[in-house]
């Protein structure tokens, strides 16, 4: 494992930029990803160096020749990559690792993708720049997954699309919405079954405040219980632009106002707040 120095986290300049080395991505449909960078001129073999924030794990790339003078790593889609953030370094033989920064990233693939289902997992890689200017990529690994599709906003209510991937939809398959705090409820909600496909309607108005997390039970309760989200396109974090527009309804609970996000990890929620008089 390797050990990074503190000044690896800051914010590049614009003298850094010019020495640090910059990687170009390829995202492919399956799921792997391609990276593209210019030789370092060091002598010694090369890697790229995709280490977990956790500081626990990772994931050593060899980077070859290829053409134009470029060095090439390939992570395919067969290669685990656990679920989360992993930050990219350069490193040659012994040498200090250095962070990479993004240069062009052809994600076009990940657009609409449709993945088998066949290994009994969903698997998306993104990568994406930091607030910091460096190359990052976002890993999930779900089995099974509900992937949301459209969100159909209504005066009082939420209609979820989805597709489920890794396991059936059964007859006794539900919605289960998750309060954050352990005392509150679990509304269940029915869904409607087309093959693969799902959907249900959330009532705000049997929501308290809180926070809502949005499970799908295929199954059943018997089942695995598979939280939705939306994993499949090119977007690393959705919470900031995917906005929703919130509603204002009567509860029991008195008025409240309502609406879905993503969370950072693109996870559906639903927020429900007190509504200003």
């Amino acid at each position: 494992m390797m050990t990074l120095a503190p000044q690896t986290t800051q914010t590049p300049t614009d003298e850094d930029a010019a020495v640090l080395p910059r990687a170009d991505c390829l995202a492919d449909s399956a799921g792997g990803l391609t990276f593209d960078m210019v030789e370092t001129g060091e002598s010694g073999d090369t890697h790229l160096v995709l280490l977990h924030r956790d500081g626990l794990q990772e994931v050593r790339l060899p980077l070859a020749p290829a053409a134009d003078g470029r060095l090439r790593a390939a992570l395919p889609s067969g290669v685990e990559l656990p679920e989360g953030r992993w930050d990219a370094f350069a490193q040659t033989g012994d040498g200090e690792p250095q962070r990479l920064t993004p240069g062009l990233n052809d994600l076009r693939s990940l657009v609409d993708r449709v993945p088998s289902g066949a290994r009994g997992h969903v698997a998306v890689r993104i990568p994406y720049a930091t607030k910091h200017g460096n190359l990052s990529v976002r890993s999930w690994l779900r089995a099974p997954h509900a992937e949301a599709g459209e969100l159909h906003i209504g005066e009082g209510g939420l209609g979820v699309h989805g597709q489920v991937y890794g396991v059936a939809l059964t007859p006794d398959a539900y919605a289960e919405l998750a309060g954050r705090e352990e005392t509150d409820p679990a509304p269940r909600i029915g869904v409607h079954r087309d093959q693969a496909l799902f959907r249900f309607t959330v009532d705000y108005a049997e929501l308290p405040e809180g926070v809502w997390d949005l499970w799908l039970r295929p199954a059943g309760e018997s089942g695995p219980r598979v939280r939705i989200a939306r994993l499949l396109d090119d977007i690393a974090d959705k919470k900031p632009i995917f906005t929703y527009p919130k509603v204002t309804v009567e509860t029991a609970y008195g008025p409240v106002t309502a609406g879905p996000y993503y969370t950072s990890d693109n996870d559906l929620a639903v927020a429900v707040t007190a509504a200003t008089p």
